[in-house]
């Protein structure tokens, strides 16, 4: 049996490129956001908006992909490499059936921007914003398979080298795409999904051209025939993916539809709020990455049949987890107003945002417990009742809450509960309880023997 520092060890090593990864994607965000916004308010606005657009949909897609990450490091796990490739080649055909739906909400987005309310000027730029990523699509959600893959294999590195190269050509192609120059017309903000989208497509084909090349991949046989779909094998990427697709749109519209509510509180509370939204998503990327670096271990541990190890190597990484966690609230709260004054130079918005650090700092710990019990139960092929638990946590508790008391909807709560702090409060509580059900769910399943079948996901 591996010591506790040993297995911590693991799970850094694991995490550590992949959290590397992860912030350079975030980066892209920040990049669109400042480039945009240094060529005209309405090419950021429609940047905003037509980038929350497409983040749903894709995220929502490749969350069902993801599937295949706990599926190839069970099998890997087993010693079962050469049927990672068939799986590999499965999931490749679900990518391409759901990359078409995708593309079609992208180019006709009518729909999406009615409900969003969008402003006539705003609409033909984010239109063509969204026309031009719908084509990137299929590049992205081929290259979410690569990644899957590679976190299975444990091998997070060939996924970073990727994201970090896609960082460096990222802010030219912008630069290039928005002013224009050698043959190119000035674009504004949509020079910015055009960047994106080739780099997608540069990733998706670099992926598949180690997957045929590289020696590491050769024992997976992925390309060692044709191979049509087979619903014996689409149906269980299916049955495990489409809650975690689920999952992750509720995740996204929690926030989505926190933000349109405090819209309605005034511009300077909306400029505080978008802060601390962005200040959690970085921090959130600490315990995303062990949390895809533990579930790694936690499947391939299952696949060897080894069920005492794969639950001791989730509780050390829960605990490790939750510990970083704690430090990092910690820091978030002492470092609160030179933070806070990085971002914005209107003492009326750093004012509006100071209480909310408050509630970013406090829930860390819980936001850690969460989605790293959330991903080690997916390790298990278990999606479908942590599913459930998000929705009646994340959009009931959280959502629900935040409207009762954001808008002082009860009298008699306290004063500090109202406005863009009620909505923070909920959803503190709502990763606190969603934290807590899915510990006591992972306590239960890790106990049955009957996890280590594949049937596990019908629990």
């Amino acid at each position: 049996m591996s010591s506790a520092l040993q297995d911590i060890r693991r799970i850094a090593n694991l995490a550590a490129p992949v959290l590397v990864g992860q912030l350079a994607v975030v980066a892209f965000g920040v990049i669109d956001t400042v480039m945009a916004g240094r060529a005209s308010a309405a090419d950021l606005a429609a940047v905003g908006l037509g980038g929350s657009i497409y983040i749903t949909v894709y995220i929502s897609l490749m969350g069902v992909l993801q599937a295949l990450a706990p599926i190839a490091a069970q099998l890997y796990g087993a010693g079962r490499t050469v049927e990672i490739g068939s799986e590999v080649r499965q999931a490749a055909w679900l990518g391409l059936a759901l990359a078409i739906p995708g593309m079609l909400l992208l180019l006709f987005p009518e729909p999406l921007l009615a409900f969003a309310k969008a402003p006539p000027e705003l609409v033909e730029k984010a239109s063509r914003y969204l026309h031009i990523v719908a084509f990137g699509l299929p590049a992205a959600l081929g290259f979410r398979i690569y990644m899957a893959l590679n976190n299975a294999l444990s091998r997070p590195i060939m996924v970073t080298v990727l994201q970090l190269a896609g960082l460096a050509i990222k802010i030219p192609l912008n630069a290039w795409f928005i002013h224009g120059g050698f043959g190119v017309a000035p674009m504004g903000g949509p020079g910015c999904a055009l960047a994106s989208s080739l780099i997608s497509w540069v990733w998706c084909i670099a992926g598949l051209m180690i997957l045929r090349h590289g020696a590491a991949y050769q024992p997976l046989a992925i390309f060692a025939g044709w191979e049509w779909p087979k619903w014996e094998k689409v149906r269980p990427l299916l049955r495990l993916g489409v809650p975690m697709g689920l999952t992750y749109l509720i995740e996204i519209t929690s926030f989505t539809l926190m933000s349109i509510f405090i819209t309605r509180m005034g511009t300077e509370t909306l400029a505080g709020h978008q802060i601390i939204a962005n200040l959690s998503a970085v921090a959130y990327m600490m315990p995303l990455s062990l949390s895809i670096a533990t579930s790694t271990l936690v499947a391939q541990s299952i696949g060897a049949r080894d069920l005492a190890g794969a639950r001791r190597i989730a509780w050390r990484g829960i605990r490790f987890g939750a510990g970083l966690a704690l430090v990092t609230g910690a820091l978030l709260w002492l470092l609160r107003e030179p933070l806070l004054h990085a971002y914005a130079k209107d003492p009326a918005v750093v004012a509006k945002a100071l209480p909310l650090m408050l509630f970013v700092a406090f829930y860390q710990a819980f936001d850690a417990v969460q989605v790293m019990s959330a991903f080690i139960l997916r390790a298990y092929k278990i999606a479908l009742i942590p599913t459930l638990i998000y929705a009646a946590s994340l959009w009931g508790v959280g959502l629900g809450g935040g409207y009762v008391m954001g808008f002082g909807l009860i009298e008699a709560l306290p004063a500090f509960t109202r406005g863009a702090s009620g909505f923070w409060l909920a959803n503190s509580v709502s990763l606190a309880v969603a934290g807590t059900l899915l510990v006591r769910y992972f306590m239960r399943i890790s106990k049955l023997p009957a996890m280590v079948r594949d049937e596990s996901s019908s629990h």
